[in-house]
């Protein structure tokens, strides 16, 4: 084979990076705080048709290199930006990463007529996100299902499959674009003669089952989105930007009598909103706020245990006076620097209200923490928080999902005043208080939400669509040298005979 011209190869691989920098960018815009969440089932197309065809085959990994390297610095780095901390660099770690992962992606489909592409690709995908799930400094930051935080119309069904199976579905008809896509540059251009061209019954065939695939889960979605006539609890969730030291325990006060005259019976605190655990400092004065108030009480508060070590924990107060429990934060901000030495453990309280369950901030991040507490009875789970301006519009949006999966009610207070939210246990969010700048005025979130009933198949299930993907990928993995040894015997027998 002639080598190429200087001039095309240079003009393919421009080409190819103006389409991989163009997935980046409707990447980016479809998640929050663009939120432009239709462009999620087509963002990935223009990535795939440089990989797989406009790219020079020896270059080709770099369109997907540029594109999630590209996506996630435009999604990661506002986030921590001048932080110090090395994820401001993390998008170029995984862009170098998968430059070297993928350079054998596109030899793997030409050598295998492009029959695997769109399983490979999808069941790739969603087997790193599974991944990602339980890497501490990840969670399911940057999942594609989370983009479609805002339309809970859509995503009734992550009550059976879990937030994985949206993003199987979306990462599917990606693929099945993006083959569509090859199809149709195959008729008009032929860089490579020698790669296979797509078959049309292919392209056709998947169409047509994906088609059938989105009707399905959508009409499933529908079907589940009816919410019952639960009992409902009105909630208030506390938001004031506390500043440097955060507790500021005075003005939660004041926030919480406020929520009771508007007639709160469950008052959810910050993270860290105290300092000190209220269990055995200021006891008597929190026991006669919750007495005044006729409410349960949710305190977030910090203990200082060595020089560098603290417990970050939540108590529920019953209005009776009495502490239903504790519970330790799940997922510490590990690359913060933050520990939680009383984790591992997840009551749920029974009260007249309704059973109440806790989680904390970044425990919201991971699957596995909301559904624990689920499984132990909770029909709300009240979230003490404690987020940095720059995740505002992005944090909360995860808990979307937390309450979907597992069917129950979500009332997260933020001590920075950047986002505070009360969401039903169908995802859709009742009331909320976004205000990246701080709010030092302070307010009360409050809502009627409805108890959940914590009887979701994801519940039972788990994250079992997010297990067989990994399966999948790991299949592929195995595939790859064994189609390279068929390869091989083909073309040795081709040159005996």
């Amino acid at each position: 084979m002639k080598p190429e011209p200087r001039a095309r190869f240079w003009i393919r691989l421009t080409v190819g990076i103006l389409l991989a920098v163009l997935s980046a960018v409707l990447l980016t815009l479809a998640f929050p705080p663009h939120a432009l969440w239709p462009l999620i089932w087509v963002g990935f197309v223009p990535m795939l048709i440089a990989q797989y065809r406009v790219m020079p085959s020896k270059l080709s990994s770099l369109a997907s290199a540029v594109t999630v390297g590209g996506w996630l610095g435009g999604y990661l780095v506002p986030i921590f930006a001048g932080s110090g901390v090395y994820m401001t660099w993390l998008p170029l770690i995984i862009g170098a990463i998968i430059l070297i992962a993928d350079s054998g992606v596109r030899p793997f489909n030409e050598r295998t007529g492009y029959r695997w592409f769109i399983w490979q690709g999808a069941l790739s995908w969603v087997g790193i996100e599974m991944i990602r799930s339980f890497i501490p400094i990840m969670g399911t930051w940057a999942f594609v299902a989370n983009t479609l935080y805002s339309q809970p119309w859509l995503i009734q069904p992550v009550s059976v499959f879990s937030i994985f199976g949206l993003g199987l579905l979306i990462m599917f008809v990606n693929y099945e674009l993006g083959l569509a896509g090859l199809y149709l540059f195959d008729r008009r251009w032929r860089l490579d003669p020698g790669v296979p061209a797509i078959a049309g019954r292919a392209v056709r065939n998947w169409g047509i089952g994906l088609l059938a695939a989105l009707v399905a889960w959508t009409a499933l979605s529908l079907a589940l989105f009816r919410p019952p006539a639960a009992r409902t609890v009105r909630a208030a969730a506390l938001h004031y930007d506390a500043g440097v030291p955060w507790s500021a325990v005075d003005k939660f006060s004041e926030l919480t009598r406020h929520a009771a005259d508007a007639g709160a019976q469950v008052i959810v605190w910050p993270e860290v909103a105290i300092r000190g655990d209220p269990q055995v400092k200021n006891t008597a004065a929190f026991r006669q706020l919750a007495a005044e108030t006729g409410a349960y009480l949710a305190l977030g508060y910090s203990e200082l245990i060595t020089e560098d070590v603290r417990r970050n924990e939540v108590t529920v107060l019953s209005p009776g006076g009495q502490f239903l429990g504790v519970y330790g934060k799940d997922h510490p901000v590990t690359f913060a620097g933050e520990r939680s030495p009383t984790r591992g453990t997840y009551p749920v309280y029974d009260t007249p209200l309704g059973r109440i369950g806790t989680i904390i901030c970044y425990d919201l991040d991971f699957t596995d923490t909301a559904r624990k507490i689920t499984r132990n009875g909770a029909q709300m789970i009240l979230v003490p928080s404690h987020d940095w301006p720059e995740i505002a519009t992005m944090h909360y949006t995860h808990l979307v999902f937390r309450a979907v999966e597992n069917r129950v009610s979500m009332v997260k207070a933020d001590n920075s005043g950047n986002d505070s939210v009360i969401i039903d246990p169908y995802g859709r969010i009742l009331a909320s208080a976004v205000t990246p700048g701080g709010d030092k005025a302070g307010q009360a979130v409050i809502a009627d939400v409805p108890l959940g009933t914590g009887d979701s198949p994801a519940v039972r299930l788990g994250d079992w669509v997010g297990w067989l993907a990994l399966a999948g990928m790991v299949a592929f993995m195995v595939y790859d040298p064994v189609s390279k040894a068929r390869q091989k015997q083909r073309e040795s027998t081709a040159v005996g005979e």
